[in-house]
Formats: structure tokens, C-alpha cells, sequence
């Protein structure tokens, strides 16, 4: 069976920046180890550096990739803490971002936005491998049966899913993919649907898009059918989001 790609979606929907900042509002702290080489990668929230003795920190940097807009950030733990002696590729990797940041060199910003891109998506990997204890985006993507499932959602979003399709798609039974959807994901594939739909056309619409060229390419039979569900899940009308991004708003919750 073909192997699926879990992340590209997602990486290519939100938009990722790395920048310097104070230990005190980095959500990325790469310490030094015994030997004073980079030893681990602290990922998380904006305290995540917070009680790391500043001594070891190497490097300190705020990561926006989407914030609680992102299903798989805010489906993540607080503080994730990565070793990088067991992945001598992502050892460099922050080595050479450490060494941007640090000389400052014209297009440095830029190198340090494609190595952090980089960066988070081998920590995903391992997050996806390791699994989540939670319901949650991470459990579904950890699980070989229902992956394949939210990917195909992903990817195709303004497809009329039914669960008979995503149910052949995860290989189950119809019964057995409800039931197992819900238990590890949190919700009804319906309802896991509708609010990447929805995530999807309130990026669309802040970029300028027609209400019912937005609605049409989500799956939604009408602008009316589109405007009342957007209403429900953001509590205002989607034409009052066109060509505007508030800040803190974009909620994937």
C-alpha cells in the first residue's frame, strides 16, 4: 500500500515564520548539551523556554505557523522537547540557523524561515510517529487506519464526502470507522469536515475571495447554505471577513 503524505497539506496552508526573540516569548529554545553543541529542541507555546537555565540556551525564537488556526499545532502538546543527538540532519539543520540568526547576513531571514520549515516538519514527524494519548488531529494522523481518511480530506476538501467513501478509503467497515474516528479524532468525520471547510474559506475570504466563489469551492450548494454554517461556527457573516484578518481570531476551536 502506498505510503500518504500527512503534512504537505497542512504546511502549505499555513504559512510558517521564524524570528528571533526573548527567552521569554520564544516558542522555539534549542539548549546546548554537555559538550556546548546544540543537545535539544524545546518547541511549544510562548513560555516554553521559561524555566530553562538561560546559560544553555543557544538560540531563542518565536515559530508562527498558523496559531490555534493550525488543527495540528493546537492539537500538539504544550512543550515538546526534541533530542537532537538522536537526528544528526536535524542537528545541523539548527546549527545553520544558529548561525544565521547570530551573523545577520543579508537574506538571513529568509534562510532561517526554509530551515525552520525544515525543522517543524521533521519534529511533526516524530510527533506522528510517537503518537498522542488525546483525541485529537495528532491521534487521527497517528493512526494507519484513519490517516489516510483525513488526508483525502485535506487534500480535497469541496469533494461531498460521505462516510461510505472515507470508510473505503480507511479500509473499515462503515460502523467500525465511525465508531473509530470519534474515539481517536474527538469528533463525527461530518464535523471534523465542516470546520476544515470552514478554516479553509476564512483564509480564502481574508485574502479578498467572493463569498459565493468561496462557498462553491468548499462544497456549499448555496452562499446562503455557506453564510448561516460560517455564522454558526464564527459568529459573524463570512462577507464581514473579506480582505480582513483580525488579530488572535483565527481560531481553529
Amino acid at each position: 500500500m502506498a505510503r500518504i503524505d500527512r503534512l504537505t497539506t497542512l504546511m502549505e496552508r499555513f504559512a510558517l515564520q521564524v524570528q528571533p526573540a526573548p527567552l521569554t516569548e520564544a516558542s522555539m529554545v534549542v539548549t546546548a548539551g554537555a559538550d556546548g553543541a546544540s543537545g535539544h529542541v524545546w518547541f511549544g507555546n510562548a513560555a516554553v523556554g521559561s524555566d530553562l537555565p538561560a546559560e544553555t540556551v543557544l538560540f531563542a525564537a518565536t515559530v508562527d505557523w498558523g496559531g490555534v488556526s493550525n488543527p495540528l499545532l493546537a492539537a500538539l502538546p504544550e512543550r515538546i522537547c526534541f533530542d537532537l543527538s538522536e537526528d544528526l540532519e536535524a542537528a545541523s539543520l539548527i546549527n545553520l540557523m544558529h548561525s544565521e540568526l547570530a551573523a545577520a547576513r543579508c537574506g538571513s531571514a529568509s534562510v532561517v524561515n526554509r530551515l525552520g520549515e525544515v525543522m517543524i516538519v521533521r519534529l511533526l514527524r516524530a510527533q506522528i510517529e510517537a503518537g498522542s494519548t488525546e483525541p485529537g488531529l495528532l491521534s487521527g494522523l497517528s493512526d494507519v487506519r484513519l490517516n489516510r481518511a483525513i488526508v483525502a480530506i485535506h487534500e480535497n476538501p469541496g469533494r461531498s464526502w460521505r462516510n461510505d467513501d472515507l470508510a473505503e478509503i480507511a479500509g473499515l467497515s462503515l460502523s467500525r470507522f465511525a465508531e473509530t474516528f470519534v474515539a481517536v479524532v474527538g469528533e463525527t468525520p461530518a464535523a471534523y469536515l465542516r470546520r476544515w471547510r470552514l478554516l479553509l474559506a476564512r483564509q480564502d475570504l481574508q485574502k479578498g475571495g467572493r463569498v459565493d466563489a468561496v462557498a462553491r469551492r468548499y462544497g456549499y450548494r448555496s452562499a446562503e447554505g455557506f453564510a448561516r454554517a460560517f455564522r454558526q461556527q464564527y459568529g459573524h457573516n463570512p462577507l464581514a471577513m473579506r480582505g480582513h484578518r483580525p488579530a488572535g481570531s483565527n481560531a481553529w476551536i
